[in-house]
């Protein structure tokens, strides 16, 4: 495999990588109401699990209120019971069609919790974004071995992806930063 391959494929991994971790942390808790805390909880829907956000309108009216308007007014009970089985720890308030969801403030306890939290991700990430580098390296020395490189291209290679791994690890650094920061001032 070429050069410019290997280190093309890492530096899409690496980003995959990244993407979850910013799936990962729209769902984390912070003082104010986000649809992103629940547009991932799986609802039980005529047999088969299917996002919230896939069965119903979702907004935040107020910076500690979300609603939830469902396409089908019958799937009301069953985006009711996955809130309540969900991990949020908010009791969801039926009024008519629609479901509210009100956010309490967050405890100074919990904040820290939560921030902890947001960065043992990163850390998971920053792990994840090594192991692909350790990957590429195995794979441009095996190339080198083999002769399918030079030794030139080897150490250019290693040197790319070094500094792809940095920039992605600084990228996750300053995500985990945002977050902490949001959650502690929220």
């Amino acid at each position: 495999m070429p050069l410019k391959e290997i280190v093309k494929e890492s530096k899409s991994k690496m980003s995959k990588a990244i993407d979850i971790l910013k799936e990962e942390l729209r769902g984390l808790r912070t003082g104010r109401a986000s649809t992103g805390l629940v547009e991932h909880i799986r609802v039980d829907y005529y047999g088969s699990p299917t996002p919230l956000n896939q069965l119903a309108t979702l907004a935040t009216p107020q910076g500690d209120t979300i609603l939830i308007k469902p396409f089908d007014p019958s799937s009301l009970h069953d985006i009711e019971k996955a809130i309540k089985a969900s991990d949020l720890s908010i009791a969801p308030i039926v009024e008519g069609k629609m479901i509210r969801l009100n956010v309490p403030p967050l405890s100074e306890e919990r904040r820290k919790q939560l921030s902890q939290q947001a960065k043992q991700l990163g850390e998971q990430t920053k792990v994840s974004v090594r192991n692909v580098r350790r990957d590429a390296i195995k794979h441009l020395e095996k190339e080198e071995k083999d002769s399918v490189i030079t030794e030139d291209d080897l150490n250019l290679g290693k040197k790319q992806i070094d500094d792809i791994t940095k920039q992605f690890s600084g990228d996750a650094d300053k995500m985990i930063e945002a977050k902490s920061e949001e959650i502690m001032t929220s």
